[in-house]
């Protein structure tokens, strides 16, 4: 039984045929967004197609759920920020379209997925380990996207939450598993000063959503585990 980490899509083709479970790591903000709502008894159904409004849409109306609005239109509504979903309602089912976490969520096949994130690290892997029968794991995390052309961006948030996530599991890792270990443990008196101040933490509080960050901040608040069912990600 062996921890395996690999980084965005890519990652997720090359393991989910070998792995029994699989872990989508976005700390900012799709994975700390679906705990928040989930702990909450909430719904929530990933949707990869941020800008695709009608597509989106229609899916929620399949469904029966609340399209979340981007973080900028939003205007109260439910969002990807963390922040506008810690009063959502139990049972709310909530579409939530992201580039990166719902779209690496879907990919997964018909293989267990859970959401996890620096609030949920602990309680998350002793699900996982549980769940995986046995098998190996896999820790993705996702990453942001280049601009130019739709690449791969490389995010620390999401390398120091698969870390915690790793370092939790306590089971023998792969080189790379083991070294995203590493970087989690060494970064752990620093955490909030490095993704603060990382690319992706500076972007999220230019633009006004510092209180997000803080969210996906804080470790082990949470004893929750979404994991994906019937298209949806729930407690």
């Amino acid at each position: 039984m062996t921890v395996h980490c690999e980084w965005g899509l890519n990652g997720v083709e090359l393991l989910r045929e070998r792995v029994g479970v699989i872990v989508i790591v976005d700390i900012l903000s799709f994975s700390t967004a679906v705990d928040v709502a989930t702990a909450r008894g909430a719904l929530v159904y990933p949707f990869p197609h941020e800008r695709d409004t009608h597509r989106a849409e229609d899916a929620a109306a399949a469904v029966g759920a609340t399209l979340a609005q981007s973080r900028g239109d939003a205007n109260g509504s439910y969002s990807l920020s963390p922040a506008s979903l810690a009063g959502i309602a139990p049972a709310t089912r909530l579409m939530l379209p992201s580039p990166n976490g719902s779209r690496l969520s879907l990919a997964c096949g018909d293989i267990p997925v859970f959401a996890g994130c620096l609030r949920n690290a602990t309680a998350l892997a002793d699900s996982v380990r549980a769940f995986a029968g046995g098998r190996d794991i896999a820790v993705i995390p996702a990453g942001e996207r280049w601009p130019q052309d739709d690449s791969l961006r490389p995010a620390i948030e999401d390398w120091i939450g698969a870390g915690a996530i790793i370092s939790a599991l306590d089971l023998p890792c792969s080189p790379e598993a083991e070294l995203a270990r590493i970087a989690f443990e060494a970064a752990r008196p620093d955490i909030g000063h490095l993704v603060r101040n990382a690319m992706s933490g500076q972007e999220l509080i230019a633009r006004g959503y510092e209180r997000d960050v803080e969210m996906a901040l804080d470790l082990d608040v949470s004893d929750g585990a979404p994991l994906l069912v019937d298209g949806a990600y729930r407690q």
